[in-house]
């Protein structure tokens, strides 16, 4: 029953999503007097239509995008055109006309997205560690910062004198700060605050992070390793590591380096299992393939989130944050070193389904958040400027209002079907290889 509802809720989302996109295109073009045959939810053939005056209302067999037929669009358009078998004279608009009609959908997705981040700021959302503080949670060993004497715990006050509340400020600040080091204050848990020059370096996915400092994260027990130390000591899945021979663990790097410290000799954890605190000795052994220490369990990286404590982010707050990921991935495949990596992170719709799903079954507000976050990058790939998106009709249309003549047909639909072919190239590639990825395991033994 639950896994209708979530169903049931998926569609509707996305459904929303591909409709206001494609209203905030009805919308404008009927402001601004266009003539509009046919508004589409999902593509192919029409399961349900019905004719309102001029439009054709209708529901195609594929729930994947959608559109608006608006024929004074296409700037080599000839201006009688045959319609539901009539004949009819079309009168050609100007070109900013049909530019303000082609960024409307995207208007129309970043409205949707401002109204479901109101939501989420309302309601609040389950939160990670690393929205709800500052503290350090992870030094790299022999990195400048342990040099420096910060350690896991140690709470970052302000960079560049402007205070911040939890990493993900620190992160903001990091990456807009001027190339280099930044200055900070931090604060050590014998509340000594100290100013320290930060080293940063470039992520892989080009923008500018602290060099070797993490933030905070949950050590979750995802499965105990058959024959480990773990399994000896009756750890089991579900476990939160929290402290280690009395020190409190703050990541699971930092658990990895106590276990490091204290090996070989047998450690004490305190670990929380369904609300209570019990006591486990674990012991240790050398991997030599890894060299390094382990004591067998492997941690969950997917439940990162704290549904105790809600954080409460403004709607611009998560706006720019959404957009601001997808820049910079969008900045990551456009560089040869880090395209790689960039593009086999990319997903399809299965991957944006598979993901709503998961949020979902966590929590029906990261459904809302996850919803907004597709809202503003769909906006966002809408306007980039290739040929059959809506970025491709603005500069067709500049092309047109600055030269005083449409961009010539050939060309525009010579382009129009090579794209319209990559895409559905990429769209099959990224459904297989989705598929491959999330559906299949679900099926083997």
């Amino acid at each position: 029953m639950m896994a209708l509802l979530y169903i049931c809720t998926i569609i509707l989302l996305f459904s929303a999503s591909i409709f206001v996109h494609e209203l905030g295109h009805y919308l404008a073009a009927r402001a601004l007097g266009f003539v509009v045959d046919t508004f589409s939810i999902g593509m192919g053939p029409a399961i349900w239509k019905r004719r309102v005056g001029e439009t054709t209302w209708q529901i195609g067999g594929i729930p994947f995008g959608g559109f608006v037929a608006l024929p004074q669009m296409d700037p080599n358009a000839f201006l009688e055109t045959t319609h539901n078998d009539k004949k009819r004279e079309l009168p050609r608009l100007p070109p900013w006309k049909k530019i303000v009609v082609a960024v409307a959908g995207a208007t129309g997705n970043i409205i949707f997205a401002f109204l479901l981040a109101v939501v989420v700021w309302l309601v609040g959302k389950p939160s990670s560690l690393q929205e709800q503080n500052a503290i350090i949670g992870y030094v790299a060993t022999n990195s400048p910062a342990l040099n420096l004497g910060v350690a896991p715990g140690d709470e970052i006050l302000t960079i560049h004198q402007r205070p911040v509340r939890n990493w993900n400020d620190i992160l903001e600040s990091v990456a807009l700060a001027p190339e280099g080091n930044i200055i900070a204050d931090v604060r050590a848990a014998d509340q000594t605050v100290r100013t320290l020059e930060l080293a940063t370096r470039k992520h892989p996915l080009g923008v500018r992070t602290l060099d070797g400092i993490e933030g905070m994260d949950p050590c979750l027990v995802a499965a105990v390793m058959p024959g480990s130390g773990a399994e000896a000591a009756q750890l089991q899945a579900g476990d939160q590591i929290l402290q280690v021979n009395g020190l409190r663990v703050f990541s699971r790097g930092h658990l990895s380096q106590l276990v490091e410290e204290f090996s070989p000799q047998p450690m004490q954890l305190t670990v929380l299992r369904a609300g209570k605190n019990i006591q486990a000795t674990v012991s240790a052994h050398y991997d030599a393939e890894l060299k390094r220490n382990l004591i067998g369990i492997q941690f969950n990286t997917l439940s990162d989130l704290d549904f105790t404590t809600r954080a409460h982010p403004t709607p611009w707050e998560q706006i720019r944050a959404h957009a601001i990921a997808l820049f910079s991935f969008l900045r990551a495949l456009s560089r040869p070193s880090t395209s790689g990596a960039a593009a086999g992170a990319v997903g399809g719709p299965v991957m944006i389904l598979y993901m709503l799903w998961l949020m979902l079954k966590a929590s029906f507000i990261l459904g809302v958040w996850f919803t907004g976050l597709l809202n503003v990058q769909l906006a966002i790939i809408n306007l980039l400027p290739i040929p059959i998106l809506d970025g491709g009709h603005v500069v067709m249309n500049l092309w047109e209002w600055v030269t005083r003549r449409p961009a010539p047909a050939r060309l525009v639909h010579a382009l129009a079907n090579l794209f319209a072919l990559l895409f559905i190239t990429l769209f099959v590639v990224l459904v297989f290889r989705d598929s491959a990825r999330f559906i299949a395991p679900i099926f083997r033994p």
